[in-house]
């Protein structure tokens, strides 16, 4: 009996004392200390490195009360020491080393990851950079990125040249979150229309096909918006912008995390009145939402919510008259383009004991997008008629992915293994539209279209197609020598649908299967650690791109030969992908280098020939051949001064192509010639100032250069290219910022796009860029404790 009160009390005693240490134990959090955000994985360590803690999921970590000092580092932050002080809350924020924009990123395996075991090209742009640029559309901070060149087409309006020309094909992933924004068959080029730019915290490019991850589209490269965390700490920020051609944005951010939960809130709300091209109003609205909750540190559960609404007037190009005499009057003042979207998602994480991790994400999409698109109208020289086109494309999508990376002991070694279905429903229909054209004295361009019947009757495309897209990746990585990282994946891919053609009375099926293989190493000279460190990697990787159903199933204007009136002969198009790089970071990383070299072959790439009424003509065959080199350089000397650059040289070359096959034809191929809209140079340069003396002022001037394009496939018309400076100025104090952007500084004349067609008789038609813009812009920013 005293045996059992003696167990009794010494229990008692036992947990009378875990607890009591329990609540002596110092709780505490880290964060961003620009995004607010939670930090995982930070390390806490006492000056003797004897003893350490690392921070959880949600940024929290627990000391024992008799720490009184520690030294906290995480990859991708400054270094820091801190005196604890008692009885006080341990919150503590990181300052982002902002000369080492590439450390961690997540985008190469949809986890995070180091960059010097990422063996591709890949860039990231930090929360600082975007929060600074103050984009009223995001292409003015993509462009920032090495060898990547958003095309502005005004309104939000884009193209995309990655490792490719500048073009609208389906060569580009977008995703959010690690989820595509699209599915696979229904590319659009103006896709990030639809999304939320105030929300994105910061954004990583791969480039070059990173398909056996990510899978098919994925070929010039894939973007990923990584979305506002809910803030460790409660914040909110609201404000305005606005520019002097009547362009207005109100915006809010709002987030908070409170134990197990944690929310976020964004939007905004813009329009666009009376231009300084006519007929380009516009109106947006966008918002997100996001809402996390830790069933426990180690098992999470994300859901987002991203509301898109946008409807704009489609000025579309002018003519060499009106760009040059800068009259930007549009020919046109009825087309438009009217895009909704909804997106949801919900994310299941688990990370394991042995430092594994697995997620399941579920997904669903709602969109369409109604148009009367300027790029349809169909004009021959001299007429005094034309033709356009109303369409409207529309998908709902459902599906999900899931992965599971398992850590291995052997050679250091990880084995990734994933699996996505998509099942998206899509509809599209298009008919004629009769206009008249009013010409100049010249009888040789148009001042003015006139919108005179709508043509229903008159079907271009009408189709129902029902998208069932499966796939199944794994990848592999270890160690066979210190410093020196192997990666081979591989993917098989299978996009089929089911269709009905309501314009041939046709029914069926089609499919495209491809499995993608790649293989990469890195090599890392420094190990990552002291005053200066490099590496390199080298990687081979092969990319596809089924044709777009769009592309499928619109009428041709002149039937083939054999009497075919659609596309349905259209093949994927293949791309085989080497490349070497390398990275350093000098100088006590002061300086950082990352730089690539690469070709990509394509085969069967998918092209349009351009014909004399503006209709295009598509094909999928020949070879062509891209080949450049990319450099980025970021350099801090001090805290006061910030310096970037980034670019590439490419050459953009068709190798075989047949471009017709008509023996009354002057030209029958483009062997051996650039392709069109592919500027061989381009670069983005910055430097940023933060003076001493006035703390929170900021200043920066940025300098864009696009080298001289051909705007045909023939090559016998080019456009000059073109240079522009940005000028941005920010102050704030006690939360509130004013700022300016200066966009277009010297007031340059320049054409963002300028293509014509193949024929002597044809004309160049320019995508005008906005004059000198002043953009001005007040926010509110909140920070609790």
């Amino acid at each position: 009996m005293k045996t059992y009160k003696l167990l009794i009390a010494i229990g008692i005693w036992v947990a009378i004392a875990l607890g009591a240490t329990a609540q002596s134990n110092r709780q505490g959090l880290i964060f961003d200390a620009q995004t607010k955000e939670p930090i995982p994985g930070v390390t806490l360590a006492a000056p003797d490195g004897k003893s350490g803690v690392v921070t959880d999921a949600n940024g929290r970590f627990s000391l024992t009360p008799t720490v009184n000092e520690v030294i906290v580092s995480a990859v991708g932050y400054r270094r820091q020491q801190v005196t604890l002080t008692p009885n006080q809350p341990l919150h503590i924020a990181l300052e982002p080393a902002v000369e080492d924009l590439q450390t961690v990123v997540v985008t190469g395996n949809r986890e995070a990851a180091l960059r010097t075991e990422t063996p591709i090209a890949i860039s990231k742009l930090s929360p600082r950079l975007i929060e600074e640029t103050k984009p009223t559309s995001i292409y003015e901070v993509i462009n920032k990125t090495p060898g990547v060149l958003m095309v502005n087409l005004n309104n939000e309006q884009h193209m995309m040249a990655i490792r490719q020309p500048m073009t609208t094909n389906a060569y580009f992933l977008y995703l959010e979150d690690g989820v595509p924004i699209r599915p696979m068959g229904v590319f659009n080029h103006n896709a990030l229309l639809e999304l939320n730019q105030f929300t994105v915290s910061s954004i990583e490019v791969v480039k070059g096909p990173v398909s056996s991850i990510y899978g098919p589209e994925a070929v010039g490269g894939a973007v990923n918006f990584i979305t506002q965390r809910p803030t460790a700490v409660p914040t909110a920020r609201v404000g305005i912008q606005f520019d002097q051609w009547g362009y207005q944005r109100l915006q809010f951010g709002t987030g908070v995390q409170q134990g197990k939960f944690g929310i976020y809130l964004g939007g905004f709300v813009s329009q666009q009145r009376d231009s300084w091209l006519a007929s380009s109003d516009y109106d947006k609205s966008s918002y997100f939402a996001r809402l996390d909750y830790a069933f426990t540190p180690r098992t999470r559960l994300t859901g987002t919510l991203s509301y898109n609404d946008y409807n704009s007037q489609t000025s579309g190009s002018v003519d060499s008259t009106a760009f040059f005499a800068r009259q930007y009057v549009s020919t046109t003042d009825f087309t438009y383009r009217k895009t909704f979207s909804l997106r949801s998602r919900l994310t299941l994480e688990q990370d394991w004991k042995d430092g594994s991790q697995s997620f399941i994400t579920a997904f669903v999409r709602n969109n369409s997008v109604g148009q009367n698109p300027a790029y349809a109208i169909r004009w021959t020289t001299g007429s005094s008629t034309a033709t356009g086109q109303i369409n409207s494309n529309d998908f709902k999508s459902y599906g999900f992915i899931a992965q599971h990376t398992q850590k291995l002991s052997f050679l250091n070694s990880k084995l990734l293994v994933g699996a996505t279905l998509d099942l998206s429903p899509n509809t599209y229909y298009a008919y004629q539209t009769d206009m008249a054209a009013e010409l100049r004295a010249d009888k040789k361009s148009v001042a003015k279209y006139t919108l005179i019947k709508e043509r229903p009757d008159i079907q271009l495309a009408n189709y129902q197609a029902d998208i069932h897209n499966i796939a199944a990746y794994l990848q592999y990585d270890f160690e066979p020598l210190p410093k020196l990282r192997v990666s081979a994946g591989l993917r098989y891919d299978r996009m089929a649908f089911d269709y009905i053609n309501a314009l041939d009375k046709s029914s069926g099926d089609k499919s495209y299967s491809q499995a993608t293989p790649k293989i990469g190493v890195t090599y890392d000279l420094g190990n990552g650690k002291g005053p200066s460190s490099m590496g390199l990697y080298a990687n081979y990787s092969k990319g596809f791109s089924p044709p777009a159903l769009t592309s499928i199933f619109i009428k041709r204007t002149v039937p083939t030969a054999s009497g075919d009136l659609f596309y349905y002969n259209l093949q994927p198009a293949t791309f085989d992908n080497t490349e070497i790089g390398g990275w350093a970071s000098l100088f006590n990383n002061k300086v950082y280098v990352d730089g690539a070299l690469y070709q990509m072959n394509g085969r069967n790439e998918l092209l349009n020939i351009r014909q004399p009424d503006n209709s295009t003509d598509y094909q999928s065959a020949g070879r062509t051949m891209h080949r450049g080199v990319e450099l980025g350089v970021t350099y801090r000397p001090s805290k006061q001064v910030f310096f970037r650059f980034g670019g590439t040289h490419v050459v953009h070359r068709f190798v075989e192509f047949t471009l017709s096959q008509r023996a009354s034809d002057a030209v029958q191929n483009v062997d051996g010639k650039d392709m069109p809209s592919a500027p061989r140079t381009l670069w983005n340069t910055e430097i940023s100032y933060y003076p001493a003396w006035l703390k929170n002022f900021r200043m920066s001037v940025e300098w864009q250069h696009v080298s001289s394009w051909f705007q045909n496939q023939t090559n016998t018309v080019s456009y000059g290219g073109y240079d522009f400076a940005n000028a941005r100025i920010g102050y704030q104090w006690k939360g509130i910022e004013l700022y300016s952007n200066l966009l277009n500084v010297t007031d340059a004349l320049f054409a963002t796009n300028a293509t014509r067609g193949n024929n002597a008789t044809d004309r160049t038609t320019y995508t005008p860029a906005a004059p000198r813009t002043f953009v001005f812009g007040i926010q509110y920013s909140f920070s609790g404790k």
